[in-house]
């Protein structure tokens, strides 16, 4: 009970900083440069997941945090283009489409700047720009989905947790045990109408025929050279030539590059607070519920097919 009750007193104490937060700045995605005609750099990295990213930080790349620096960067006048540095192996298929949208929506010229790997969803969220640059030892491609099923009856019976299903709906607990031949087959269906999506998209993005790139499509990984050779990418460098490039094509002969400021100091204080109390909610459960819950939403999360 002691464990809920500063739950409570940090909720409402986040609540107040929030509120204080958003009258100081109202608006926190208005950010005017004064300057060069600039060239801006986003970074995404991690895996790509839904969620709501705050006030301009992110663990993950989730769409909520791209669509932020995308409307910054499209309301700001001095910045003519923008460079996207992808590091990710993808993750969400649902959110690499949307930030994909947002991406193909964006008004001024766009180059992807490929990081260590962008492969599968981070290929997918790529596709879209005007350009994409890699590394010649970039890891992208692995182009397919993927779903894994967990049987974990035995398992549960090693650390004595006995479960009883009651359902309506014959498939309802498919993902909970062995499948049968005909969910098998439901499940590939399922993969099969994303990776139909996945390869429509790629081709679209880069202007090329759908079959060209069912043939690349296998799942495989390639670096950034075969890539170049593939029409995957279309140069080899780091962000200084993906700068170079979304310059010139916004018409810059000198572009400055620059990336929005770091998160300030209330923004930084907001976002700990809410990290204390996810802690201290945890804290305050149960060892054996902590544990039920990690099962049921890591090792076996429910339906999902992932591009990575």
């Amino acid at each position: 009970m002691r464990g809920r009750k500063w739950l409570v007193v940090v909720i409402v104490a986040v609540a107040l900083l929030s509120a204080v937060l958003l009258i100081a700045k109202p608006d926190l995605l208005t950010f005017t440069a004064e300057g060069k005609e600039r060239v801006v750099v986003v970074h995404l990295q991690g895996a790509i997941e839904e969620g709501s990213a705050g006030y301009g930080f992110a663990q993950n790349i989730t769409p909520r945090y791209v669509e932020r620096q995308l409307e910054k960067a499209a309301a700001d006048n001095n910045i003519k283009a923008a460079v996207l540095r992808v590091n990710s192996p993808g993750g969400s298929v649902a959110a690499s489409q949307q930030i994909a949208e947002y991406i193909k929506s964006f008004p001024k010229p766009l180059v992807v700047s490929m990081g260590d790997m962008a492969a599968s969803g981070g290929y997918y969220i790529s596709a879209p720009a005007r350009g994409i640059v890699a590394q010649p030892g970039t890891i992208t491609g692995s182009i397919g989905v993927i779903s894994q099923v967990l049987d974990l009856e035995g398992f549960y019976e090693k650390l004595g947790i006995k479960t009883e299903t009651i359902k309506s709906g014959r498939h309802k607990d498919m993902l909970s045990r062995e499948l049968t031949p005909e969910e098998r087959e439901l499940m590939q269906e399922l993969s099969d109408e994303i990776y139909g999506q996945f390869v429509a998209d790629v081709a679209a993005g880069r202007n090329l025929n759908p079959e060209e790139v069912r043939e690349l499509a296998t799942g495989q990984i390639y670096t950034g050279s075969q890539a170049l050779e593939l029409g995957l990418v279309d140069r080899l460098g780091g962000i200084d030539e993906a700068v170079k490039w979304a310059g010139e094509m916004a018409g810059i002969e000198s572009p400055e590059k620059f990336e929005f400021p770091a998160p300030s100091f209330w923004e930084q204080i907001f976002g700990m607070g809410l990290k204390i109390a996810g802690l201290l909610d945890r804290l305050a459960t149960p060892p054996e519920i902590q544990i039920l819950n990690y099962l049921k939403h890591n090792i076996n999360p429910g339906p999902q097919l992932v591009i990575k």
